[in-house]
């Protein structure tokens, strides 16, 4: 009977898919510490959302939380952290020095080894970031990128076995050093079928006693299924995680995979009893944090998509805060088309975020009106070579509406030549903020640009969701619309109310109370209504004279670059707006001047709310 050995996701890639990466370092502690008790000697840390999410939102230190984890396995657990090739652990694609400094702080900081993938799979993108993993002392697996194309697209190359293996042809080609290879399906939409023979091939064409990993969500219902296939097909480690972050956007639970291999050639060697216990103490350690309902869904139509378990839940939580959540169906239609037309990189970080966001555009803008910003540099060229050569026409619009000329060129070498990036940049910035100038410094600056620094410098709000806030929150709404102290249960006082269904998705509503309307959430087969948050209030129109700058993406104002009386040309930036996990620059349409800004910094916009005023 084969051993299979399994790598815990739980608190990287489950906290990403399940709480949009926002959980205190203090509250799974515990549960890792019980993990390694039972046996599990094998952990995703951090990396990916995990690192940006802990400055932004948790009030914590990505550093000080590996160290701590450290601290807690001891010496001989794999710690792994996940990065995206020269992007590393942001959203931005970094200069040489950073990637370098990625991979030496890492190591300084508990890690062993970094799984290490590029969305568009270039392989010069994960090339030097390999060599960097390497040469740090660190463990490197190197990633090949799956998805599953949505169905009726005329491509008979790209994401087949044939492709990938060609992907694992050029890395060895290339000298790149690895420990290990990884195949990874962020949107879990990868046919059982494909996996099975991908990794069949790899087996043949690898050095013997080369480690397989596999990785995929279960966001499709297609899992544990996949799993098995990659097994059959010669993987030696899968990913799974532990509930209550298991299942839905995230990976197969531990005791569900255990419990599939029963019976068959292959075991994880699991005592169950053990993790139940495990899964029960991490469950009650979790129990405080809010998690948006589709996060456990299997959703039938995200092979139609596809949109990867980390992404899909902040993005519509982000959608229901902004009260578009009814929209999501039309733009998982409309995401088959931007993928095609994108050239078929992989949905998965920054790359997922690129594709929801033009889908997002062609939704409420019309169809290929407005080619977002980093979606157009995709398509130019600005983030590697994707699979296939894009759609002229899209190439086309996206020159003229960003002013770039297509390029073939090294992302490094374009990234090197930027004077607002690399090592010596980011520590111009901190000494400008008064903040200590050490190498974790520059990373964080490097990596999280504005708001890192602004964490450095004390300025740490707190953004995670915790159940009772959002309860506390739905019920005082409540009782204000009503005058009363004691106002009934929300979802007593939401049912005694007329339900009138709009265009929604996963059995979302919105319900109208005095006026007033509320994102609301039906549980299938019961009638009971959960209640999410109010409709965000319609935009009042500025006073001010001149030409309206809209925002085309919801999300909220992270910063505004003019001041009223400024004289901006056309193109400049006016605003960034942090939307879908991006930040998206907002520019002029018109040279002129600034007569009115009618947001600040903090403000939550819908999509056509205006910004400022130019005349």
């Amino acid at each position: 009977m084969k051993r299979i050995r399994f790598m815990d996701v739980s608190f990287r890639d489950g906290f990403q898919s399940c709480y949009g990466a926002r959980v205190k370092t203090e509250d799974f502690i515990p549960a890792l510490e019980a993990a390694v008790a039972a046996g599990t000697d094998n952990f995703e840390i951090g990396g990916g959302a995990r690192f940006q999410s802990l400055y932004f939102y948790c009030q914590e230190d990505a550093f000080e939380m590996m160290d701590a984890a450290r601290r807690v396995v001891g010496p001989d657990i794999n710690l792994q952290t996940l990065s995206r090739g020269a992007n590393v652990v942001g959203l931005v694609s970094q200069s040489r020095d950073i990637i370098d400094l990625h991979a030496r702080m890492f190591k300084k900081h508990g890690i062993t080894t970094i799984r290490n993938f590029d969305a568009l799979m270039d392989v010069r993108n994960i090339a030097y970031s390999g060599q960097c993993i390497h040469n740090a002392g660190l463990k490197h697996q190197v990633v090949i990128a799956l998805m599953g194309l949505p169905p009726g697209l005329k491509e008979s190359y790209c994401h087949t076995p044939k492709f990938y293996l060609d992907k694992l042809r050029e890395i060895l080609d290339a000298g790149i050093p690895f420990d290990s290879v990884a195949f990874k399906d962020a949107s879990g939409v990868t046919t059982p079928t494909v996996v099975y023979e991908s990794i069949k091939g790899a087996r043949a064409m690898l050095p013997e006693g080369t480690i397989i990993e596999f990785h995929t969500h279960d966001t499709a219902g297609m899992g544990v299924a996949c799993n098995f296939a990659a097994i059959e097909g010669g993987a030696d480690i899968i990913d799974l995680a532990m509930a209550p972050v298991s299942g839905g956007t995230a990976e197969v639970d531990i005791l569900t995979m255990w419990h599939r291999l029963r019976g068959t050639d292959y075991t994880l060697d699991i005592d169950p009893e053990k993790y139940i216990e495990v899964e029960a103490l991490f469950a009650e350690r979790m129990e405080k944090y809010y998690m948006p309902p589709e996060a456990k869904e299997v959703n039938p139509v995200i092979p139609f998509s596809p949109m990867p378990g980390g992404a899909l839940t902040a993005n519509t939580q982000m959608m229901r805060d902004n009260n578009t959540l009814h929209l999501f169906p039309e733009v998982i239609r409309n995401m088959r088309e931007v993928v095609a037309k994108g050239g078929f990189g992989s949905s998965v970080t920054p790359v997922s975020q690129f594709y929801f966001q033009q889908a997002f555009a062609n939704t409420v803008q019309g169809p290929w009106t407005k080619i977002t910003d980093s979606y157009g540099k995709m398509v130019l060229g600005y983030f590697g070579n994707t699979p296939a050569e894009p759609d002229p026409e899209v190439v086309r619009l996206a020159s003229e509406q960003l002013g770039l000329q297509p390029t073939k060129e090294d992302v490094h070498d374009i990234n090197d030549r930027n004077p607002e990036l690399g090592i010596a940049y980011n520590r111009s910035l901190l000494e400008k903020a008064g903040v200590p100038v050490t190498e974790e410094n520059i990373f964080i600056a490097a990596t999280c640009g504005a708001k890192g620094i602004s964490f450095l410098q004390g300025d740490k709000p707190l953004g995670i969701r915790y159940k009772a806030d959002v309860e506390a929150e739905m019920a005082a709404k409540v009782a204000k619309k009503h005058g009363t102290a004691e106002p009934k249960n929300v979802n007593q006082r939401l049912n005694e109310l007329i339900v009138k269904p709009q265009k929604s998705c996963m059995s979302n509503y919105i319900v109208t109370v005095d006026g007033k309307s509320f994102n609301v959430s039906v549980a299938d087969g019961t009638g009971a209504v959960k209640p999410v948050a109010e409709a965000a209030p319609a935009a009042v129109p500025s006073s001010g004279e001149g030409v309206p700058v809209e925002t085309s993406l919801p999300g909220t104002v992270m910063a505004i670059s003019v001041e009223v009386g400024d004289t901006v040309a056309e193109g400049d930036e006016i605003a960034i707006i942090e939307a879908m996990k991006m930040e998206s620059p907002v520019k002029s349409p018109r040279a002129g001047k600034v007569v009115s800004i009618d947001v600040a910094v903090g403000d939550t916009v819908a999509t056509g709310d205006v910004l400022v005023y130019i005349a």
